[in-house]
């Protein structure tokens, strides 16, 4: 009886295809929040700093001496010599649900990525930083009179998500092709709980949770080889490998009838077969000195062998069809700098972006992904000397099943706090 229940709770989730009620609020718990980040490990987050993300999220095939570039680690090596940078980055999004003439809002905000770049010796370079990979945040409620004539609530909530703390070296041979590799270490926890709460206190209210903590090593691969056009002209092709690997850590799964009656167990997810997917990608890019950049990338993820539709905790949506599957993902984006060295017109001097994405889910509802559609503008200020800066970026963008009554429109925004500096400069005495 008790499992019937829970199941019912977890057919609440139907109501990302069907007519029922979406609630959302406000809470600093969560890092992101959408009523599809319930699947797998969560809502993936988009791609890169502020600086590529307000070009569409591009930056496979882009080289820039001013910002960081978290992409493709064979980029760090296009630098100033004795450069150092580092990057900051908020971002918060702003979703509206819709669904029939119902509406519902939310709002997050988070730090998004903190990133650091200097070199090491004659044409090499070092990268470190931590950046989110994923965001878990979602409530979802539907009220309903049982058989007995009991009013009751069906709630099913979550949050969470994984980070990756990185650390990367690159290379550049025979002044064109440059080689990066990058070591990541991923961690994080996702909580998801379905629970029925009875208006009479002669019902027992029932719920039932997963608690995961999640930690796995990766690596990736970069390459990058510049093409000169015409004096100032360029051409770059870019290629990235992030590596399948396996998923530990450990989880709970707990449930309860009443205040009283409790049953967890806990087991190590490395027992269950667990991998998060590889992921591929190219791109090209157009540089005309740095007054013009154009790139497109195409990404391709494979979550198919990843088992996470057998795991408790990553599947437990009731009866939706849930199945990894394999993600795709194409960006294209530019940026111009009318006068970077004017001294008469300061807004000649600012960098102005744009770009535009399709992105298509790792994972399939009913044999369908979910898909997200968006565009991005931004610009960055320059900031006292040298390259330091403030980039701001916005992301207007929609996401949802074609069969879904829920729809997610979201406008998200984002603030980058470029770095730069010299080091061991040797100073002039008289």
């Amino acid at each position: 009886m008790f499992r019937s229940f829970i199941n019912r709770v977890a057919v609440t989730l139907l109501l990302l295809f069907s007519g029922w009620t979406l609630a959302a609020q406000t809470d600093g718990t969560y890092s992101g929040f959408s009523p599809y980040s319930v699947f797998g490990v969560g809502q993936l987050h988009q791609p890169g700093t502020a600086w590529n993300r307000s070009m569409g999220g591009v930056g496979i095939a882009a080289r820039n001496n001013r910002y960081i570039n978290i992409l493709n680690p064979a980029s760090m090596t296009a630098r100033d010599s004795l450069s150092f940078m580092a990057d900051f980055g908020l971002g918060g999004r702003i979703s509206l649900f819709s669904e029939g003439n119902k509406r519902a809002l939310n709002t997050t905000f988070n730090i998004d990525d903190f990133v650091m770049s200097f070199p090491l010796w004659k044409h090499t370079a070092a990268m470190v930083g931590i950046t989110p990979i994923s965001d878990v945040g979602y409530k979802i409620v539907y009220a309903e009179m049982d058989p007995d004539a009991q009013y009751r609530t069906f709630t099913s909530k979550g949050n969470g998500g994984i980070y990756q703390v990185f650390a990367a070296f690159a290379g550049t041979f025979w002044n064109r092709l440059s080689i990066g590799a990058q070591a990541n270490y991923c961690f994080g926890n996702i909580n998801k709980q379905a629970t029925v709460d009875y208006d009479v206190e002669s019902f027992r209210d029932i719920a039932s949770g997963d608690s995961l903590q999640v930690n796995n090593f990766t690596a990736k691969l970069g390459i990058q080889y510049e093409q000169p056009l015409t004096t100032g002209h360029a051409l770059t092709f870019g290629a990235t490998y992030k590596f399948s690997t396996k998923i530990n850590g450990h989880t709970m799964h707990y449930e309860e009838r009443g205040a009283y009656d409790r049953v967890s167990t806990t087991s190590q997810l490395g027992d269950k077969g667990l991998y998060m997917g590889d992921e591929l990608g190219v791109g090209i890019s157009y540089r005309n000195t740095d007054k013009l950049l154009i790139e497109v990338d195409y990404t391709r993820t494979d979550w198919s062998r990843s088992g996470m539709d057998l795991v408790r905790g990553f599947s437990n949506v009731g009866a939706v069809a849930f199945a990894p599957s394999v993600g795709q993902a194409v960006r294209a984006g530019f940026a111009y700098t009318p006068n970077r060295n004017d001294i008469r017109y300061f807004m000649r001097r600012c960098t102005y972006r744009a770009g535009a994405y399709f992105d298509q889910s790792y994972y399939t509802v009913g044999g369908e992904h979910v898909n997200a559609v968006g565009v991005t503008l931004g610009m960055t200020i320059p900031v006292f000397r040298w390259y330091n800066g403030v980039t701001v970026g916005l992301d207007f963008g929609r996401r949802g099943l074609a069969s879904s009554q829920v729809k997610e429109t979201y406008f998200g925004f984002n603030i980058g706090i470029n770095i730069f500096d010299i080091w061991f400069q040797k100073r002039p005495y008289e």
